[in-house]
């Protein structure tokens, strides 16, 4: 299964600008200004009632221009997902503007683009939010969906379907990017049992149905403890009259939950070390739990996090890329929720740079905890923080959405105008004892993904580390050293058959694939021809078995890709394996390899393992370790395929009952949909991080 084709002029003229640049340089002062002091934020005041209903409508006025937003939010984030069906918010949400008794989606997206408008829902961890942004002279209309998709949704099955299946294929998507799946456990590691610590995953959004959708609206999306903050170019009284109509005869509260089981406290720090098999870089989260969003101490955090790695200035990217050159970007975050919030430093590189950058960004935070930032440095960063800030509260929409967020975190009604203020008032001291507070050097969660088996005694030098694999479950040393296995192949499972395949990319068709076994008591041969945007890129491989033992004892493989051949001629002959390989590079020139290596007993060639996959004996929880031969890289590699339910997959050409299998060790992490129905069949190849996927036609 080798997809590797698949994936000096100024002049006089300078010279004569030259004495006029140099007298405007000479006017220039040799000194920057001195700062003037802070002009106060000239904020509309709020104005508040609680409607009979007890929901909170907090307004902003702003006349400049006729544009009004609003949004409306309910304590009905992913905290409050039933345990097993993480992700009920998150579909809640989507699904809210996706039709009511009188109005289908397609009819709500109409009403409210038709005027220029824009109706949306979305949930984070604490809190689930409607808003909607229009010209004010349609605010009738758009308060009138806003209350008939808060209170009328009706969940359609068929949106749920599609949303479920986007969520997956974005889980899919976020799952080969390791930075999120060091997000993820970092989560788990700093939060453990609380609901922060939680995320969706395929069997979580496969388990959701559309009653737990409604019961979960019913139980939180109520009017009681909800807050409605409407900015713009509205009155009090207009906004009441708005609001009124719109959720008339609402009432309730939302259903009282359990308290969350408290965060773990940790006595010392360590690594967790996530293998995944042949990655080239590593991913690694430090960082640990903080404190409630209304702690004093938050504006001294955020400053000391700010200078430590808030942007490209910070001390993290200034070592780590420009003085190192080990990372594209290192960065730290300070991330306020409405209970308990973390501290979080980033670091993505080279596998072989990874143990010297973490030792960097543990000694970076040491010198934030123990020593006073310099005047300059400090200046800088406030001046980035207090100046950026009014850039966040220019437009209606804009104003709703930070003053919804400082009202749900409980940060009182001066947060807005006193924030510039309150962050220009931090000194050194207050900014070494913050940071001595938040880092908690002696007890931080470090996470690490990467390949192990290079990883893992260099960063045991650093603190202790457990080892796991990519779903969480402990990995001992010896694991990280898979011996090959020659699994018994089911000789049922191959017959004759040609499976034709649409090749999509970035969710477009632009190719197809063939694939076709020719089977007889004294021949095995297996052969795929695919063809992408016109024949820009096209492949034929044919591989011819051992009738006995179903082992490869030829492959020859031709193509071409943007206008460079591709050819492949190998011969095996008992445990060996010669030929040549002709590789397209991106310089343009294909590379050829002379090919004569020994191979370990049962190795198959790469190309032929969709060909031999199906036949492997499948079970749930099942295993298995291949020897593979990659002629393109002209070495031999173990890669494990790990066999999961898929439940219910749908292509082109059906659904399907299916494995999931989820193999690793070579040039790219893929995904297999394989029909349990016997004879097996491929229904999907997703190649993982790559925008490839090969769907099952007919």
């Amino acid at each position: 299964m080798n997809r590797r084709s698949i994936i000096p002029w100024l002049g006089a003229a300078a010279l004569v600008l030259l004495p006029a640049v140099a007298d405007a340089q000479d006017s220039f002062p040799s000194t920057p200004p001195a700062a003037t002091r802070l002009a106060p934020v000239r904020f509309p005041p709020f104005l508040e009632v609680t409607l009979p209903s007890g929901l909170t409508l907090l307004v902003v006025a702003n006349h400049e221009q006729p544009v009004i937003s609003a949004n409306l939010s309910f304590r009905a984030g992913s905290t409050y997902d039933p345990p097993g069906k993480e992700g009920t918010a998150e579909l809640v949400a989507q699904l809210l503007t996706k039709g009511t008794p009188t109005r289908s989606a397609e009819q709500i997206a109409a009403a409210i683009e038709g005027v220029g408008g824009s109706l949306n829902a979305g949930s984070g961890d604490d809190f689930l939010t409607v808003s909607v942004n229009v010209l004010s002279d349609h605010a009738d209309l758009a308060f009138d969906l806003l209350g008939d998709v808060t209170r009328r949704a009706t969940f359609p099955t068929d949106e749920l379907e599609l949303a479920r299946t986007q969520a997956l294929s974005a889980l899919a998507l976020a799952l080969s990017q390791p930075e999120n799946v060091a997000a993820r456990f970092f989560a788990r590691e700093v939060y453990g049992r609380h609901p922060y610590g939680r995320n969706p995953t395929t069997e979580s959004y496969r388990a959701i149905t559309q009653d737990d959708v409604k019961r979960f609206a019913a139980a939180r999306l109520r009017p009681g403890g909800a807050l409605l903050v409407i900015t713009g170019d509205v009155t009090l009284a207009r906004a009441r009259a708005l609001a009124q109509r719109a959720f008339r005869g609402w009432s309730g509260v939302p259903a009282a939950v359990a308290p969350p089981p408290t965060p773990p406290v940790r006595s010392a720090t360590d690594i967790l070390l996530v293998h995944r098999p042949g990655s080239v870089q590593g991913n690694v989260v430090v960082g640990n739990t903080t404190f409630p969003p209304t702690d004093p101490g938050y504006y001294a955090a955020r400053v000391a996090t700010q200078v430590l790695g808030g942007g490209a200035d910070a001390r993290l990217f200034l070592i780590l890329r420009e003085q190192k050159s080990w990372t594209y970007g290192s960065y730290a975050r300070l991330e306020r929720k409405r209970g308990i919030g973390n501290f979080a430093a980033t670091f993505e590189g080279r596998t072989e740079v990874v143990d010297s950058a973490l030792t960097e960004m543990l000694h970076q935070i040491d010198l934030m905890r123990t020593a006073l930032v310099p005047d300059s440095e400090l200046t800088n960063v406030k001046g980035f923080l207090v100046g950026s800030f009014p850039l966040t509260i220019e437009t209606p929409q804009q104003v709703a959405a930070v003053i919804a967020n400082a009202r749900l975190l409980g940060l009182g009604p001066d947060y807005v105008r006193l924030y510039r203020e309150r962050l220009s008032a931090v000194t050194p001291v207050q900014l070494r004892t913050a940071a001595a507070r938040t880092y908690q050097r002696r007890a931080l969660s470090i996470v690490v993904v990467g390949d192990a088996e290079q990883l893992r005694d260099r960063l045991e030098a650093i603190a202790p580390v457990r080892l796991v694999d990519i779903d969480g479950q402990p990995l001992s040393p010896a694991a990280l050293h898979p011996t090959a296995e020659t699994p018994t192949l089911d000789r049922a499972q191959l017959v004759s058959r040609s499976d034709s395949f649409q090749v999509v990319v970035q969710g477009n068709p632009l190719g197809t694939m063939v694939a076709r076994w020719a089977v007889s008591a004294d021949s095995l041969v297996y052969i795929d021809e695919t063809q992408i945007a016109g024949g820009t890129v096209q492949q034929k491989t044919t591989i011819r078995f051992n009738t006995a033992d179903v082992t490869v004892t030829q492959v020859d493989q031709t193509g071409m890709q943007a206008g460079q051949q591709a050819e492949t001629h190998l011969r095996y002959t008992g445990n060996r394996v010669t030929g040549r390989a002709v590789t397209p590079q991106p310089s343009g020139s294909p590379t050829t390899t002379d090919i004569d290596t020994t191979l370990v007993a049962g190795t198959y060639d790469d190309n032929a393992l969709n060909a031999i996959i199906a036949a492997l004996p499948l079970a749930v929880g099942q295993t298995f370790n291949l020897s593979v031969f990659e002629s393109g890289q002209n070495r031999t590699t173990v890669m494990q395929i790990k066999v999961a339910d898929g439940g219910a997959v749908t292509v082109p050409a059906g659904t399907f009952q299916t494995f999931r299998l989820d193999i690793a060790g070579g040039q790219v992490p893929i995904v297999m949909s394989v029909a349990k129905d016997t004879p097996r069949r491929i229904v999907k190849i997703e190649l993982v991080g790559a925008p490839f996927q090969f769907e099952l036609v007919k």
